[in-house]
């Protein structure tokens, strides 16, 4: 060391992150001069026990980034092979050339005055997650998703993104943040401009995907093979992996709706669902969750969404947060909860909706699944009905052999018949010739037009 340059200390030290433990040497210099900094830049590293290595700087002098002023190096966090599939084309050519993500660097969530304040001036009914114990809360529910890194995760609405900063932080490879309200999306760019492709910001309205209808579409509505494509997701077989995970707040103004929607879409495998099995991890209101959930027998909650819901996902709760912890947006200022007389509805309720990899059969297939969604609604119609009646309207005599092939009595009551047991039914159905020209199919194309709407 020349005798111009100043004394440095090494200090050893260890830090454990995401359960991999990192050894840290860190450097403490009074002051350095300007020709001795390529050389502790060098010196600067992080080991880790763990098979991907994020270092601050490389060995190799090739590896080093410098800005312009030369006296300073940017971190460096190399991906692993898995990361590196779930980023689109675009975000690996621009690798290298932005600010990595490394877990000892965390991303600031901000102040909650601040968030809370720009989640306000939103001019929409809205809720936002601004408490960062909610955000990380959220997050844990989706670390084994974050740590197999095989799904991309498109956030609904992120608002000032404190639910995506803690995603990043806990290791998200591929956010795509899809927010509808132009105010919130310079700072979410900002952020995106500032990673290394982990982030993606899209001015697009996932409640508005695929509306009915044709012509141009202006943001935030969207064709979802538009929002597919810009974003490099291909389709995958039903049977794969989940390809993307939908985290989010149903909207309240359409909770409903979007419900049935989403039916439609997933039993014909449209809109997202043509891209596979995309998995939804979603805050939904307590009092349609339990619709969602409702078993038969229950005339009250169990209706056609619940058999079609229950016949084709797998559905979990995972949490249970009352409405004040979110930050709601409303015109009278409260928190506009929705009124329930039937079940409760004190909570929002966070759930994983995960369709089944055996909805689809050689029976059940996309392009004839449409007549059972209509089958299902017209039985659950009136729940205190006989099945059998129905089914003899449709097809004369026909009921008692269909009843008999799945086991249930001639008295059984249209809302005590389970999900599967509906499927059944359907399979029989489709497999005899005396329904093929009931009036039951010559009615699906008209009610499959209306997605929007349910009974």
């Amino acid at each position: 060391m020349g005798a111009g340059d100043h004394h440095q200390d090494l200090q050893l030290s260890m830090a454990l992150c995401g359960g991999c433990r990192f050894l840290v040497l860190a450097v403490r210099s009074m002051h350095v001069s300007a020709r001795s900094t390529p050389a502790l830049a060098q010196a600067v590293r992080v080991f880790s026990s763990s098979s991907q290595v994020c270092s601050l700087d490389s060995f190799s002098m090739g590896q080093m980034r410098v800005p312009a002023g030369g006296v300073k190096t940017e971190r460096t966090c190399p991906s692993g092979g898995s990361a590196q599939r779930n980023l689109s084309a675009v975000a690996v050519s621009l690798q290298g050339q932005r600010r990595p993500l490394c877990r000892y660097d965390l991303l600031d969530l901000g102040e909650v005055e601040e968030n809370t304040r720009k989640a306000l001036a939103c001019k929409h009914l809205r809720r936002f997650i601004i408490d960062p114990s909610l955000a990380k809360l959220v997050a844990e529910h989706l670390s084994q998703d974050i740590e197999d890194g095989k799904a991309v995760i498109f956030e609904c609405n992120p608002g000032p993104g404190v639910l995506t900063r803690t995603l990043l932080n806990c290791g998200a490879q591929r956010v795509v943040a899809l927010e509808s309200d132009k105010a919130f999306l310079p700072d979410l760019q900002a952020l995106e401009n500032n990673l290394d492709g982990q982030l993606e910001v899209v001015h697009c309205d996932f409640f508005k995907l695929d509306p009915i209808g044709h012509g141009s579409m202006k943001p935030p509505a969207m064709y979802s093979e538009k929002l597919f494509t810009d974003l490099g997701i291909s389709e995958v077989s039903w049977t794969a992996d989940v390809p993307v995970k939908v985290v989010g707040i149903f909207s309240q103004r359409n909770e409903r709706n979007m419900l049935w929607k989403l039916v439609y879409a997933l039993f014909e495998r449209l809109s997202i669902f043509r891209y596979g099995r995309v998995e939804l991890i979603m805050f939904i209101s307590e009092k349609n969750y339990s619709k969602l959930v409702a078993q038969p027998g229950n005339n009250k909650s169990y209706q056609a969404v619940s058999a079609l819901f229950q016949m084709s996902c797998n559905i979990e709760l995972l949490h249970q947060e009352p409405w004040s912890s979110f930050v709601t947006t409303s015109r009278n200022g409260g928190l506009s909860i929705p009124k329930s007389t039937v079940v409760p509805n004190d909570h929002l309720c966070l759930v994983r909706i995960t369709p089944r990899a055996d909805l689809f059969t050689p029976t059940v297939t996309p392009f004839n699944s449409s007549t059972l969604v209509v089958m299902v609604k017209q039985c659950l119609a009136k729940r205190r009905g006989k099945l059998i009646e129905k089914l003899n309207s449709w097809s004369p005599g026909i009921g008692q052999e269909l009843l008999a092939q799945i086991g249930l009595s001639e008295d059984v009551l249209t809302g005590q018949v389970y999900p599967d047991q509906y499927k059944h039914l359907f399979e029989l159905m489709e497999k005899s010739e005396q329904f093929t020209q009931s009036w039951l199919y010559s009615e699906v194309l008209e009610n499959t037009k209306n997605t929007g709407c349910g009974s």
